[in-house]
């Protein structure tokens, strides 16, 4: 009863948060869906780690490093890189486009970047982002399920239906404020969570020179590279670091995170927003991997499912409230994203795909409301991992949109023509490299997004210039 007390203190606090966000409210399509980019940096920030860090790190990551071991790293290592390396040079020019554009969804800026219309390719964005931003939503609801399953024995359904109807209620009232609001409150109990689990899994095994010791011990799980490279020798070795730096990258594909940046108050503040952004980011990641190493030791090779690793370490290892927080970490991690992707899904349906733009506040939240049922049908028909449903939906949107956004902030011209055959090419590229299951070996975001880049560069080549300005 006290874990589902203290669960259900913090549920409320985050619903509350959320609530209260409606009062500043103005019921218009930019204040809906971007706050009338008003939002101070470090919200900004905070919000874009809380989505970013989802169930995918409570669950996924764990999970994966449990197996994995130690080369696991290089997952972070080179998410945090690659993420880095094009926040450098993308989100000021996102945010200064959404500005001039005065466009509300992230299609719409990429297709109106230039300042013509281009409706076909608004279109494509739109309908791709639609599925890949469901399937990821579904997701988050499946992680916060799991967790709840485990530490209050519910039945896997219920956290779905849960997670939706906090979604739904605070999402309706307030909009992407209310989703920015939640996700502060919600990064600081993730954090404190995490950071409790490992320090209280760390002092139960002896200390860092126990812990240490005994992963040693563990044939191969200490290694530095993973056992099963495409390529063997530090060849090999490099290509996964450098695939997975375009899992970071792929964070520009990802409209329902790039959209904290576009509401940013002004282009001016980007620079301190990403500033919170890599601090929060860098202490959750590292406290995740060694979480998942650290598990290891507490249930060694058992024939279990490794997503549900760390809700099993805190029913093992905490007093009864810290489970509750534990929890409530947990299942916000997963909201603080579906929330997101909701709102995603509702600006590219209210927005993007219909005939006439809906502009009634009214519409609007109904439209939010059928996403957030869809996105709960899913996850309750889903029978795929946390981890693989998320990667999957992850590169897919990178994929294809990534390469068109890095060409538009490089001050290049693409033709619609170009934007639609860029995006279809990184696309099919990403889905047949999972097909043919070489996604172990080597993500499969980075020949996605390769490709995407390689389709510019050999059409700008090839296509006459009469030919582009007619595109």
């Amino acid at each position: 009863m006290i874990i589902l007390a203290a669960f259900i203190v913090f549920m409320m606090g985050f619903l509350g948060v959320g609530l209260l966000s409606s009062r500043y409210s103005t019921g218009e399509r930019n204040d809906y869906y971007l706050a009338s980019r008003g939002i101070s940096p470090l919200f900004a920030g905070l919000s874009a780690v809380a989505t970013n860090n989802s169930g995918y790190m409570f669950i996924g990551v764990i999970g994966y490093t449990y197996t994995t071991g130690l080369p696991s790293i290089w997952l972070m290592i080179g998410w945090i890189l690659g993420d880095f390396c094009s926040s450098l040079f993308i989100h000021r020019r996102l945010r200064e486009a959404t500005e001039r554009t005065n466009e509300a969804s992230y299609a719409a800026v990429l297709s109106n970047w230039q300042g013509t219309k281009a409706r076909h390719l608004q279109l494509v964005i739109a309908l791709v982002g639609l599925v890949f931003l469901l399937a990821y939503a579904s997701a988050q609801m499946v992680a916060g399920s799991k967790a709840l399953n485990v530490l209050l024995d519910w039945p896997t359904w219920w956290g779905a239906v849960l997670g939706a109807v906090m979604i739904a209620l605070y999402c309706v009232a307030g909009g992407i404020r209310a989703s920015i609001w939640t996700d502060v409150a919600q990064s600081i109990v993730m954090i404190g969570a995490m950071a409790t689990l490992l320090i209280a899994s760390i002092v139960n095994k002896g200390g860092v020179a126990s812990v240490l010791n005994q992963l040693q011990h563990i044939p191969n799980y200490m290694n530095w590279v993973p056992a099963d490279l495409l390529v063997p020798g530090i060849a090999g070795a490099s290509l996964f670091i450098v695939s997975w730096a375009f899992a970071g990258l792929s964070v520009i594909g990802q409209p329902h995170i790039m959209v904290r940046f576009m509401a940013l108050d002004s282009a001016a503040h980007m620079a301190r927003a990403r500033l919170w952004y890599y601090l929060f980011f860098i202490a959750f990641y590292s406290s995740a991997t060694a979480v998942g190493l650290v598990s290891r030791l507490y249930f060694g090779e058992s024939a279990f499912d490794a997503e549900l690793a760390l809700p099993m370490m805190a029913q093992l290892l905490l007093p009864d409230a810290l489970v509750g927080l534990m929890l409530a970490g947990i299942f916000a991690a997963t909201i603080s994203t579906a929330d997101s992707l909701v709102l995603s899904c509702s600006a590219t349906l209210t927005h993007d795909l219909l005939p006439q733009r809906i502009e009634t506040s009214r519409l609007i939240k109904s439209v939010t409301l059928a996403v957030t049922i869809a996105a709960l049908l899913w996850a309750l028909l889903n029978q795929q991992s946390v981890f693989n449903l998320v990667i999957m939906a992850w590169s897919g949107m990178a994929s294809a949109f990534a390469p068109l956004l890095i060409v538009l902030a490089l001050g290049r011209r693409p033709t619609q023509w170009q934007g639609i055959t860029m995006l279809s090419a990184g696309l099919v590229t990403a889905l047949l490299w999972r097909y043919l299951d070489w996604q172990a070996y080597v993500y499969e975001g980075m020949p996605g997004i390769i490709a995407g880049l390689l389709v510019y560069g050999l059409t700008s080549t090839l296509l006459p210039r009469s030919t582009a300005r007619q595109a």
